[in-house]
């Protein structure tokens, strides 16, 4: 095994296969599929890129995602298809970029019938599937479809969590009980959705585990003070989880003899549950974890840099299982990831393709937070030095609209915390509004999070990974920005996005919202009358 050595810029991808609505499927000539791989995907919620050991990470122990990487190849830049949780899975599954897959573009959306995900033509190749945890979620089925696009469950077994953040599927004995009810002689393909690192955490765990406030590196982008550190510290205890319950997986498998001949997949479906990341297409928002192995086949021990996105990931497992996309040439129904494959037996490290170095992504809405429930649609183009940003509609505000309306008399309540709902950390936001009134630091850091942003945002990832400068107006950079603008221009022209080149321009704004709990809210009261 070689050693691998990474710098702090790391990050793991992830592959979302399985579905289905059968635990195994019957086919005419098994011997047709020999030599394809078993699959395990291993998803964390909410898990930035560079919160591994093998990321240059000091403060957590992730031993067995390192396990994975010194095994396989870690790619520093592997990219989500969008900053929320079910449509970053959907345009996994399905791979398509978010704004073609209709109501599952949204969060708490509808996955349409007619997309069908890899995991469903996995099973109709002989696969057997299944998931434990958190599988294409939150959101309903659309008409006509059957069983959740990754598959069957498997989450009947429970133990005693550590923490209360923690949830308590026993992830390792439900991968067990599928191994042993599936049909041994066919390949499988089984998802583990973890529930963690999402909120909310126990507070105060990361402390008491033994981690220190002073070896936490926080971003510009958040105010750095002991109890945001602390934050970080709770967050890193639940990838901890993530990671100790991923290797008892790979003990299982290697026990087992299966593990050689088996894709292993690592990412997350977006990044950390904090400001400016989660919900955000920044790049502590877009950036996440990606790392694959496969013994078997796949030269270990690498590092690359090409940027590998969720669109990406389904093309290259249905070209690892041998299975056609049956609409590939249908533009209405047909994925339009590239299938990395190649890269990953070749044996290269680095920057092997140039001529493809870069990745799309995008972002319709996520909480309802703005009146009518309407969202904010951001594209996005990644390459290795830049990320481009275009906010469709910068009349609206990102993160929630900043004061509601008092409903009895029609005026403006004041400015504060609750009116921004399209994120996760309410506490640090609460924070930060009440020094924001005295301190010009710290207002002009809220103003960054929750104020309007221009049409254009270009950053330059190797100098500013924390997307602190604008530079979509220096002229240094203009020529970039022209590039970079012309490339997603062509991209959402080709994949009709109807944003840009639909006949309703905002018909994402009406696509429903299926929980409850968020149907009104800050926010949600009609705009004040005119004088």
């Amino acid at each position: 095994m070689k050693t691998l050595s990474v710098a702090s810029s790391c990050m793991v991808i992830l592959l979302p296969l399985l579905a289905g609505t059968a635990l195994s499927a019957t086919q005419t000539d098994q011997d047709a599929g020999a030599g394809r791989p078993n699959i395990l995907i291993a998803i964390a919620d909410d898990m930035s890129w560079p919160h591994m050991s093998i990321a240059g990470c000091k403060t957590l122990r992730t031993p067995n995602i390192d396990r994975v990487a010194q095994s396989g190849v870690l790619f520093r830049n592997g990219f989500c298809g969008a900053p929320g949780c079910s449509p970053s899975r959907a345009a996994l599954l399905t791979g398509r970029h978010v704004w073609m897959n209709e109501e599952a573009s949204t969060h708490h959306g509808l996955f349409p019938a007619k997309f069908v995900s890899f995991p469903d033509l996995l099973v109709r190749a002989g696969y057997a599937v299944g998931f434990t945890g958190k599988p294409w979620s939150p959101g309903d089925l659309g008409p006509g479809r059957k069983g959740n696009p990754v598959g069957p469950a498997f989450n009947s077994h429970h133990l005693a969590p550590p923490l209360s953040g923690i949830k308590d599927n026993d992830y390792t004995a439900n991968f067990a009980e599928f191994l042993k009810k599936r049909n041994p002689d066919a390949p499988f393909c089984f998802w583990y959705g973890s529930v963690e690192p999402h909120r909310g955490y126990e507070r105060g765990s990361g402390l008491k585990s033994g981690k220190k406030l002073e070896d936490v590196v926080v971003p510009g982008f958040l105010p750095d003070t002991p109890e945001v550190r602390s934050d970080f510290l709770d967050y890193f205890t639940e990838i901890e989880w993530f990671d100790r319950q991923l290797g008892q997986m790979l003990d299982l498998l290697q026990k087992a003899g299966e593990l050689e001949n088996t894709l292993v997949i690592i990412t997350g479906d977006n990044g950390m549950p904090m400001l400016r990341a989660k919900a955000t297409c920044y790049e502590y928002g877009l950036h996440v974890p990606m790392i694959v192995a496969w013994p078997k086949r796949v030269p270990g021990g690498r590092v690359m840099e090409d940027p590998i996105g969720f669109v990406d990931l389904n093309a290259t497992i249905l070209a690892a299982a041998q299975v056609e996309h049956p609409s590939k040439n249908d533009p209405a129904l047909a994925p339009v990831g590239r299938d990395f494959l190649p890269l990953l037996a070749g044996g290269k490290q680095g920057l092997v393709n140039p001529d493809q170095a870069f990745v799309f992504a995008g972002h319709e809405r996520h909480t309802l937070t703005r009146y009518n429930d309407i969202g904010y649609p951001i594209r996005v183009l990644r390459t290795p030095q830049y990320l481009y940003l275009r906010n469709l509609r910068p009349d609206r505000w990102p993160v929630g609209d900043p004061q509601r309306v008092n409903k009895a008399t029609g005026q403006l309540l004041p400015r504060h915390a609750g009116c921004y709902r399209d994120v996760d950390d309410q506490e640090t936001l609460q924070w930060l509004v009440k020094e924001a009134r005295t301190s010009k630091k710290y207002a002009a850091l809220l103003e960054l999070i929750v104020g309007r942003h221009p049409a254009e945002e270009l950053y330059d990832i190797q100098q500013d990974p924390a997307c602190l400068h604008n530079l979509a107006t220096a002229p240094g950079h203009a020529a970039a920005k022209t590039q970079l603008a012309a490339q997603l221009d062509a991209e959402l022209k080709r994949t009709r996005d109807p944003r840009l080149h639909g006949a309703n321009p905002d018909i994402a704004d009406t696509y429903p919202n299926v929980n409850p709990k968020n149907k009104m809210g800050e926010g949600h009261y009609p705009p004040p009358k005119k004088p």
